[in-house]
């Protein structure tokens, strides 16, 4: 995994190049922007036990059979390898977010988990509607402007949502 810097450089390098003058004003640019960057990964980072809990909690109260018994999430044991899973997908969120970059979650976290669910018969349907619950809270407190980096945030704001969209594509 590269960050962005290095990607930059490596891809010039390949090319024996020099870095274009578009590639500095866009590293330029996410200079000026690592504040916001920032702020949102340690705001879902500082809620990320909220922001699972509910998720899975609302996930819950719409597919009980989940929790029933026989479902995916029944027993002790099987929940907390659930909340786990959804844990692990939002880490890995938070260090794309950090790098600006998906690949860390995709190589790291997404590569063979569909197949894994399938295997384990988890329902990929419903976990990705997990994610997409993450996805709903931590943009709701990453964009909350209370206390952060003021600015205009719409960018910031579709990269992290497109992470999670990765996340639940990968699984469904």
């Amino acid at each position: 995994m590269f960050d962005a810097f290095a990607k930059v450089v490596s891809q010039a390098d390949s090319r024996g190049a020099f870095i274009s003058a578009s590639q500095i004003d866009a590293l330029s640019a996410m200079v000026a922007e690592s504040n916001k960057r920032l702020d949102t990964v340690n705001r879902i980072t500082s809620n990320s036990s909220k922001i699972v809990a509910d998720a899975a909690r609302s996930l819950f109260a719409e597919q009980p059979a989940l929790i029933a018994p026989g479902g995916n999430a029944y027993t002790s044991r099987r929940m907390a390898a659930c909340l786990r899973d959804m844990e692990i997908i939002l880490r890995y969120v938070t260090y794309a977010i950090y790098a600006g970059d998906a690949s860390i979650l995709e190589d790291r976290c997404l590569n063979g988990l569909r197949e894994t669910y399938l295997a384990l018969g988890t329902p990929g349907a419903s976990v990705a509607v997990g994610v997409q619950k993450m996805k709903d809270a931590a943009v709701a407190i990453a964009n909350d402007t209370n206390g952060v980096t003021r600015g205009d945030c719409a960018a910031l704001m579709s990269e992290v949502s497109s992470y999670f969209d990765k996340a639940a594509a990968a699984v469904s």
